[in-house]
Formats: C-alpha cells, sequence, structure tokens
C-alpha cells in the first residue's frame, strides 16, 4: 500500500477547516496545521487546537502573512488544503508564491467548498465572493500546480436546522418561507462528510485537475420538497409563504452585510438553481459519492430527525428581512 500524503491544512481552526483536520487525522494521513501563536490562547480556538494535538495532529506555527514560516511549513508536505474564510480567500495567492517556492507540493486544494464558482448566476456579495474564488482558480492554473477543487454545496449545519430560513433558530412549526417557486434542486451535505470526501480525493489520481462535486444523491432536495420531508416528520402542514424573485432581489438591495450575502445566497442556490443546473462532464470534474460509493454519508432525512422534538418556534424577524408578507 503506498505511504499516504502528509497534509498541511491553512484555517483549520475555522469553520470548515476543522472538520477537513479531523478527517485527515483520522484517516491517517501524516497531518499538519499552520496556527498563529495567538490561537493558542484563543479560549475557543485553543479548545480546537488541544483536540487536534489529541488526534495526533502536528502543529506548525506560521501565518498566511509570513511568507517565510509559509514555505518552511510547505516543505515538510506533500498535500496543502486551504480552508481560509471569505476575508482572505483572495490572500490565497500568498499560498500560491510559497507552494511555488517550496517546489514539492503534489496538489492544492483552495478554499471553496461551496458552489462551483465558474458555473453559478450569482448577484450581489456572493457574486463577488465566488468571483475571488475564480480567481484563484486561474491563478492556480497559470502557475501548473496541481489542484482539486471541492463543491461541496451547501453546508447541512447551516441550512437544514432551519430548513433555510433567515433569521430563524430553529425549523419552522407555523410557517416557512419558500424562495422563488420552491422547484430548484439544492444539495445539503453534513460537514463531517465534506471533510471525509475531501481527504480520500487526496491521494487520488482521478480528482487531480478536476472538480470534485458532493452531489450526494439521498440530500439533494428543492425547497419545496425538503419542507414536505418536515411537515411528514411533525405531521403538520405549515403555512407557505412563496418569496418572488423581486422581493428577493429588492430586500438583498435594501440590506447590510451579512443580511444582503445571505439573500444572495439564497437566490443563486434556490431560485436560480446554481447547485444542479448542470451536468457534470468528465473533460472538467467527478462526483465524489461515484468515486467512493463506500462512504456512508449522512442524508438529510435522518439529519432533521433529532430536530423533530424541538419545541422552540422559529423566529422571524420582518423588519430585517423583509419577509412578513407573500407581496412581490
Amino acid at each position: 500500500m503506498a505511504q499516504k500524503s502528509r497534509i498541511l491544512i491553512i484555517g483549520g481552526t475555522g469553520y470548515i477547516g476543522k472538520f477537513v483536520v479531523e478527517a485527515s487525522a483520522k484517516a491517517g494521513h501524516p497531518t499538519f496545521a499552520l496556527v498563529r501563536e495567538s490561537t493558542l490562547s484563543d479560549l475557543v480556538k485553543g479548545k480546537l487546537v488541544d483536540n487536534f494535538k489529541s488526534l495526533g495532529v502536528t502543529l506548525l506555527h506560521g501565518d498566511l502573512y509570513d511568507h517565510g514560516s509559509l514555505v518552511k511549513a510547505i516543505q515538510q508536505v506533500d498535500v496543502v488544503i486551504s480552508t481560509v474564510g471569505r476575508l482572505h480567500f483572495r490572500d490565497q495567492v500568498k499560498i500560491i508564491a510559497a507552494i511555488k517556492e517550496a517546489g514539492n507540493v503534489k496538489r492544492f486544494f483552495p478554499s471553496e467548498f461551496g458552489n462551483d464558482v465558474d458555473r453559478v448566476h450569482a448577484v450581489g456579495p456572493a457574486k463577488t465572493a465566488f468571483a475571488t474564488k475564480a480567481e484563484i482558480r486561474r491563478k492556480i492554473e497559470a502557475e501548473a500546480i496541481p489542484y482539486t477543487y471541492v463543491t461541496s454545496n451547501l453546508f447541512a449545519g447551516y441550512f437544514l436546522p432551519t430548513l433555510a430560513q433567515p433569521g430563524a433558530r430553529a425549523p419552522p412549526r407555523d410557517k416557512v418561507f419558500i424562495f422563488g417557486d420552491g422547484n430548484a434542486k439544492a444539495i445539503f451535505n453534513k460537514e463531517e462528510d465534506i471533510g471525509t470526501y475531501t481527504i480520500r480525493a487526496v491521494d487520488d489520481p482521478r480528482t487531480v485537475n478536476k472538480v470534485l462535486y458532493l452531489r450526494t444523491p439521498k440530500n439533494i432536495y428543492s425547497l419545496n420538497e425538503l419542507v414536505a420531508l418536515w411537515e411528514k416528520k411533525i405531521g403538520k402542514t405549515l403555512e407557505k409563504i412563496y418569496v418572488s424573485e423581486e422581493k428577493i432581489l429588492k430586500d438583498m438591495e435594501e440590506s447590510d452585510f451579512p443580511v444582503n450575502a445571505i439573500l444572495s445566497i439564497n437566490h443563486s442556490v434556490f431560485v436560480k438553481g446554481d447547485e444542479t443546473n448542470f451536468e457534470i462532464e468528465e473533460s472538467f470534474g467527478v462526483e465524489a459519492s461515484e468515486l467512493y460509493p463506500d462512504v456512508n454519508y449522512t442524508t438529510v432525512d435522518e439529519y432533521l430527525d433529532p430536530f423533530v422534538g424541538d419545541s422552540i418556534e422559529g423566529v422571524f424577524p420582518p423588519p430585517l428581512f423583509g419577509y412578513c408578507n407573500n407581496q412581490p
């Protein structure tokens, strides 16, 4: 059996990063996490770092903005995975420069973990973020660095506990807002599964210079289908308020961050159908659940079960989101 690649995760204490770090360590890869000195004294991130240590992860002290420490860290590994947040998307050019100088990296996974940024119809803040990710793709390709782009689609932990309801704190029990006609198909993947599929791709020659799509068949739902599933689970029919595309765009233009960002993502996914409105072609992509059928991923149906007994009502703040009625 070939030796497993050494993996460096940059941004490992972030939202999706911690799942990638854990998946790498549990899969038996020599795993390294780049951490700043200040992270160790952070109450929340410090606990994450302690968990990394318990999993056998090697901590490398460095910083995205310290070229020397970045090059030194990269020289110790075979694969680099970036999971940095949106504020640092463009700064991944620094990782690219360090990879080129180190000269030993056989694969780079930039921070993607969302929609395929080359195949979206987004507007507003989402369009800006996707465009920045696309710029990073082009830079990687121009530098001839072997890559894999992970298109994980929606984080289940962000969208399923509220059925994608803006401002909600629990699944809806009485009324539910549905964007557009509710028929666009979205894909909801549990964060642990995203980590697992990402790491499975690291040493797989089939994923080199490809987009890895997480189109898990049992997690593809339109909002109408998702609401119907929830209604079946709680034994109750909800009042459905359909929000037109025009209304979403108007509210987005009149809102500040982060509200406008949430609305722009909802528009891209639930109105334009940007996660499922194209076919995956062999020339540019592969599908994760087809490559790794042995991965027992969590389904949407299973994910929602623990919320059925939750009696907390969803909270919808109309003055903030403008969804107090179904007027266009």
